[in-house]
């Protein structure tokens, strides 16, 4: 009796210890995302304070141009809307698609005014637009770094919840709903960063 009492004792009690690990390796986790998105966060930021500079050097000098200025300033708007309702919850699969959607958007109305750039020698020569270019091209490659990081924070998590014997514990510690990742609308069409040369 008394050794049947032990062992019974002895499991239960390394039963208790791998819950304890499991649910502080899933907080851990959790909060990993969180940081990760805080640093996309920062980066995305930034992305969107240049453009309404980037858009007020280029009405300077294009005038007759407005409907792509605007287009970028909308895109852009969209975007810190999709940042702001992702920064709610950071993981929320419809927070970051909204997100993924809106960057998605603001990344093409870029292209849009890249090309139009082209037309004009003088905007593509102002010392201004080269050091904003310059920024913006650098804010593109932290950017890339930084969803890159989310997304395997994500990975992480979402693997821990998805093993065994974790997904049997890990609904009953409130890690029911996995995190999604930061994607693309068209992900398959845009593979790097978008280019930012004036």
């Amino acid at each position: 009796m008394n050794s049947t009492l032990i062992i019974i004792l002895v499991v239960a009690g390394l039963l208790a210890l791998y819950a304890i690990k499991l649910f502080n390796d899933l907080v851990a986790r959790r909060n990993q995302i969180k940081n990760a998105f805080a640093q996309l966060e920062v980066q995305l930021k930034r992305r969107y304070d240049l453009i309404p500079n980037l858009v007020t050097t280029a009405k300077g000098y294009m005038a007759h141009e407005r409907e792509t200025l605007e287009a970028v300033i909308a895109a852009r708007n969209s975007a810190v809307a999709g940042l702001q309702a992702a920064q709610a919850q950071p993981g929320n699969a419809q927070n970051m698609a909204q997100l993924g959607q809106a960057d998605s958007a603001l990344s093409s109305a870029m292209g849009r005014l890249n090309v139009t750039v082209e037309a004009y020698p003088d905007l593509k020569a102002s010392q201004n637009m080269q050091q904003l270019s310059e920024e913006l091209s650098s804010t593109e490659n932290k950017v890339s770094f930084s969803r890159q990081a989310y997304n395997d924070a994500v990975m992480t998590y979402n693997t821990l919840k998805q093993s065994f014997p974790a997904a049997l514990f890990a609904p009953l510690f409130g890690h029911g709903a996995d995190a999604s990742p930061l994607t693309f609308a068209d992900s398959a069409a845009i593979q790097e960063a978008p280019k930012v040369s004036f």
